[in-house]
């Protein structure tokens, strides 16, 4: 005599299995890719608080051909106003006197690893922009 098993319902137990890894797998591919966009976001607030600390140039030895030099407090100002601007923080430095670094950081409030408990991502972005003197197109 043979026994018959039932085997009704295994179906759904897999289906609703494999169908929770599926959207558990969406769910990882967008949050990390709002972090990876997060990321992008603070190096170019960074690039761009860089750039316009980077402007901020002592005139009078720059116009007389002397030296080529960041003002250190405009600067600092300059680059700190753009990151206060972009609602973001951050710490400018600068460095010799002719480069300043800009670091940012910033999170990402993920959509749904929040379910598993991850609420935030951190996010940092750096750039320096460093001044070149320049004579016919030549670096000097």
């Amino acid at each position: 005599m043979t026994r018959r098993y039932d085997e009704r319902g295994s179906i759904t137990v897999w289906l609703a299995l494999s169908s929770f890894v599926m959207i558990f797998l969406v769910g990882l591919a967008v949050d990390l890719g709002g972090q990876v966009h997060a990321h992008e976001r603070a190096h170019d607030v960074a690039a761009q608080a860089a750039r316009a600390g980077g402007e901020e140039v002592e005139g009078a030895a720059a116009i007389q051909g002397r030296e080529l030099s960041i003002s250190p407090a405009a600067a600092r100002a300059a680059g700190q106003r753009y990151l206060d601007t972009a609602g973001v923080s951050g710490k400018v430095e600068i460095i010799n006197g002719d480069t300043i670094t800009v670091t940012v950081y910033d999170s990402y409030d993920p959509q749904f690893l929040g379910l598993i408990g991850i609420n935030r991502l951190d996010v940092t972005g750096t750039a320096t922009a460093h001044l070149v003197r320049t004579l016919g197109g030549s670096q000097r």
